[in-house]
């Protein structure tokens, strides 16, 4: 199914907290968290009060009239803050439409945005067991840092992908 990438609305914000919740990396054979983990502080920063910075800006990818996938940004103190000019990346997608590129898409759409927008670079924070550690690096991220769990990826933002 072909999905059409585009800015999420702001009606549409609400979407984030359940594309947070698919985005926890969940490592084969381990039980998913329970969705209260969406309480906790260091999660709820990734979506509350989304849209009232103007560094906030989301994406959806919509098929058949429903948002299935999400990537957005805002300038925040999370797991890939590396300072306060660079805006930090979260993006997931429901399963069921996972390994069918539009993963890529949302994040071209995002990046390329970003870019327009005279933003110099972009960072996320990725479990190193995540298979979308593969997809970052193709489109030009770099691991600034790491630790046991997660790579610090920095993407400069210098010309249309």
């Amino acid at each position: 199914m072909e999905a059409v990438i585009r800015q999420l609305k702001e009606e549409e914000f609400g979407v984030l907290g359940d594309f947070l919740y698919e985005a926890i990396f969940i490592p084969e054979g381990v039980e998913p968290p329970p969705r209260d983990i969406m309480e906790k502080p260091e999660l709820r920063l990734y979506i509350e009060d989304f849209g009232s910075s103007p560094h906030d800006i989301a994406f959806g990818a919509v098929c058949g009239g429903r948002i299935v996938g999400a990537v957005w940004c805002r300038i925040m103190a999370d797991y890939g803050h590396v300072d306060d000019q660079t805006p930090s990346l979260a993006i997931s997608l429901y399963s069921e439409f996972r390994g069918q590129g539009i993963g890529n898409q949302l994040m071209r759409a995002i990046l390329n945005e970003l870019r327009s927008r005279g933003c110099k670079q972009v960072s996320l924070a990725v479990q190193k067991a995540n298979y979308a550690v593969k997809l970052y690096r193709s489109l030009g991220f770099e691991t600034v840092s790491e630790n046991t769990e997660e790579f610090i990826m920095i993407k400069k933002l210098t010309e249309d992908i």
